[in-house]
Parts: C-alpha cells; sequence; structure tokens
C-alpha cells in the first residue's frame, strides 16, 4: 500500500515512475513494485534514480516461487499499487494458454529478476503447478 508520505514521480509525459518517500533528512526511492532501491538520498539524486531507473525493468523476466517451492519464468502483465498480474512466460506464442498469478503491493520477495543463472527454469507445463 502506498503510504500518506510517498511523493509520485512522472516522467516529463506524466508516466509515473516511482515514489519518492522522506526518511530523516534524506529521501529513498520505491519503484512501481514498491521495492526500495538503493540508499536514502537528497531529493535531486532520488528524482534522478527515478529518472535513470524508468519503466523498462518490468519488461524483463521474472521468477515468481510458488508455495510448492516450483520457480515460474513469469512477466509482468499489469502493475498498480492495488496489486501486481503476473503471467507465465509463454515465450512469445499467442496461441499459448495464459496463466496469471495476482501479487499483492509491494511486490513479495516470491518475485524477482531473473539472473543468468537461473536461465534453465522450465516453463510451467514441466511442473504439476
Amino acid at each position: 500500500m502506498v503510504g500518506n508520505d510517498w511523493i509520485e514521480h512522472r516522467r516529463g509525459d506524466g508516466e509515473l515512475v516511482g515514489w519518492i518517500i522522506p526518511r530523516g533528512d534524506d529521501f529513498v526511492v520505491v519503484d512501481l513494485l514498491g521495492r526500495e532501491r538503493g540508499v536514502p538520498v537528497d531529493w535531486l539524486s532520488a528524482e534522478d534514480a527515478l529518472e535513470e531507473l524508468g519503466i523498462g525493468y518490468l519488461a524483463d523476466i521474472y521468477l515468481l516461487t510458488l508455495e510448492s517451492g516450483t520457480e515460474l519464468r513469469v512477466r509482468i502483465a499489469e502493475v498498480s499499487s492495488a496489486g501486481i498480474t503476473v503471467k507465465k512466460d509463454d515465450f512469445g506464442d499467442i496461441g499459448a494458454p495464459q496463466r496469471c498469478f495476482s501479487l499483492p503491493f509491494p511486490a513479495p520477495t516470491s518475485l524477482r529478476v531473473m539472473r543468468a543463472a537461473d536461465a534453465g527454469v522450465l516453463p510451467l507445463e514441466f511442473f504439476d503447478a
């Protein structure tokens, strides 16, 4: 949930790119997944960090750890402060059935960016999830 002290930061075209939260004399950067990015900094550095971060990370491949412990390749389908929807990565197959998962905001630790070391994670159809 977005706190009362969270200050929206929008890029020049009006697109929301995150929030800035006062923390003592400094400010913390929060991305669109509700995750803090970096250490507290001054206001201008916080704005610069959000501008540099942008929204491109939302297009990355993520891993979602299911309750069974199985890791599933997913992509972010929707994100808002009301919740996050991810969908099973279908590798661009427009005919593939969609499997979506609703997550709370801020994103739980069970959702993380896929790293090179995770490249062997298989699609969901290989698991009984």
